[in-house]
């Protein structure tokens, strides 16, 4: 018997996860992101990441084919940011939005609460996503209050 995939999706969404965006550069140079919630540490030696990436996101090819990453963890004021890189035409997501260039090129959103650049190392298939495992090369965060997804929308952690 199959589960049923609402019901599947109400379960899973009692789940509160962070928000990243996920940044990548294109072979021309251009910049491409996203907003991706199926995001988690892997390993910590070496350290490891992964991201899942939905294979109708207009920018799937880029980050799976990208040889480096930026995973942007979101703020809790950030929530804007996170609607314009999950709705937005992926040309316009960048207008306007101030980042810095990490080591190897991807965008690092300003004022984030963290950001892993790291190297992409395995694309696995999971269904209707792939699943994008990366060595963290460099990292930094700063002591802020983190933009949560739960039940279908945006949180906030009240501590």
């Amino acid at each position: 018997m199959s589960l049923d995939s609402d019901l599947f999706r109400s379960v899973l969404g009692r789940f509160a996860s962070g928000v990243t965006v996920v940044t990548a550069l294109d072979h021309e140079g251009r910049d491409h992101g996203m907003t991706v919630s199926a995001f988690a540490s892997l390993s910590l030696e070496p350290p490891l990441i992964l991201a899942c990436i939905d294979r109708q996101a207009s920018t799937h090819r880029v980050i799976t084919t990208a040889e480096w990453i930026v995973v942007n963890v979101l703020s809790a004021e950030q929530e804007p940011l996170s609607r314009r890189f999950s709705y937005l035409d992926s040309a316009a997501r960048f207008e306007g939005v101030g980042f810095s260039r990490s080591l190897h090129g991807a965008a690092i959103l300003d004022d984030v609460l963290a950001f892993l650049e790291c190297r992409i190392v395995q694309c696995l298939d999971g269904g209707d996503h792939t699943i994008v495992v990366a060595e963290v090369e460099t990292a930094d965060a700063r002591d802020e209050k983190p933009l949560l997804y739960y039940r279908g929308g945006y949180a906030q952690l009240e501590r």
